[in-house]
C-alpha cells in the first residue's frame, strides 16, 4: 500500500495559504483518482484510491503542522507501510513558484512537519516537493507562509496540482523521477516555464 500525505493545517482559516499547498495536491489526487470520501481516523483525514494499479491511502493530517508526523506514524504502524512507501507533499521555499522537485531523505530544511514526520518514522521516506518561492527575507518567511496565494498565483497552483493528480500512477510505480520529469513538462506546456518573482507568470 502507498501512502500519500498532504502537509498543511487543518480548517477554512489556512485552507488558501501558501503553507497548505500539500494538502491541495493531495485533495487533487483525490479527485482525480475517484477516491473514497474523506473521513476522520489516525489524528487526520483518510481516503482510499486505487492508483496506477495500487492501493493508496490518501492523509491530511488534522494535528496542526508542527505535529504532522503523529498522524503518518499512526496509519504507517497500522497497515505496515515501509518508508519506500510513503510520499509527502510539502511547500518549498527554496523552489521557485510552479515547480516541483522529487527528493528521499535528507535535511527537512527548517520545515516543521517534515522535522516532525522525521521524528516519528524515521527520515527515509520520499517527498514531493512544492515550489512556493520565498520572500527575499528570512524575517517574512512566517508571514508568507501562512498568507494565502495571491490571484495571480492561483492559476499555477491549480495547473500544479492538475499535473500532480495526472501522473500519481508513476509514484505508485516508484518512479520518481518519470513523475518529476512528466509534471516539469506538463507545466511548462502550460507556461509556467520561468515564474520569476512570486505570483508573477513570465513576460517573455
Amino acid at each position: 500500500m502507498l501512502l500519500l500525505v498532504g502537509l498543511g493545517n487543518p480548517g477554512a482559516r489556512y485552507a488558501r495559504n501558501r503553507h497548505n499547498i500539500g494538502f491541495m495536491a493531495v485533495e487533487a489526487i483525490a479527485r482525480a483518482h475517484n477516491a473514497a470520501p474523506w473521513r476522520q481516523r489516525f489524528q487526520g483525514l483518510v481516503s482510499e484510491a486505487t492508483i496506477g494499479g495500487e492501493r493508496a491511502l490518501l492523509l491530511l493530517p488534522q494535528t496542526y503542522m508542527n505535529e504532522s508526523g503523529r498522524a503518518v506514524s499512526e496509519a504507517a504502524r497500522f497497515f505496515k507501510i515501509p518508508l519506500t512507501d510513503i510520499v509527502v507533499f510539502h511547500d518549498e521555499l527554496d523552489l521557485p513558484p510552479a515547480k516541483l522537485r522529487m527528493k528521499t531523505g535528507g535535511g527537512n530544511a527548517g520545515h516543521n512537519g517534515l522535522r516532525s514526520i522525521t521524528a516519528q518514522v524515521g527520515n527515509d521516506y520520499r517527498r514531493a516537493r512544492l515550489g512556493i518561492g520565498h520572500p527575499g527575507d528570512k524575517a517574512l518567511v512566517h508571514a508568507y507562509v501562512l498568507n494565502d496565494f495571491g490571484r495571480s498565483e492561483e492559476p499555477w497552483v491549480e495547473d500544479l496540482c492538475r499535473a500532480v493528480a495526472d501522473f500519481a500512477p508513476l509514484l505508485a510505480k516508484g518512479d520518481d523521477s518519470t513523475f518529476q520529469n512528466k509534471v516539469h513538462l506538463a507545466m511548462e506546456g502550460r507556461g509556467w516555464t520561468d515564474v520569476k518573482r512570486v505570483g508573477e507568470r513570465a513576460k517573455e
